[in-house]
């Protein structure tokens, strides 16, 4: 399973600003993810260098539950 953390989708832009600021503020590389950083990471599970991984979670969320 892939789970994303804030991405910089309509959804998340249509926050208010100030509200989003903040939301980058807890997140350690200081950004919002992109579109095309969780797709890499659907590419890479449904390739062949995937295939002894199972039963697993990636966290796509720019370290912010590591804080």
């Amino acid at each position: 399973a892939v789970c994303p953390g804030y991405i910089a989708t309509e959804m998340v832009m249509a926050v208010p600003e100030k509200v989003r600021e903040a939301i980058i503020g807890m997140i350690p590389t200081g950004r919002l993810g992109e579109p095309d950083e969780i797709a890499r990471c659907v590419t890479f599970l449904t390739s062949d260098d995937s295939g002894f991984i199972n039963g697993s979670t990636i966290t796509a969320n720019g370290g912010q539950f590591f804080v």
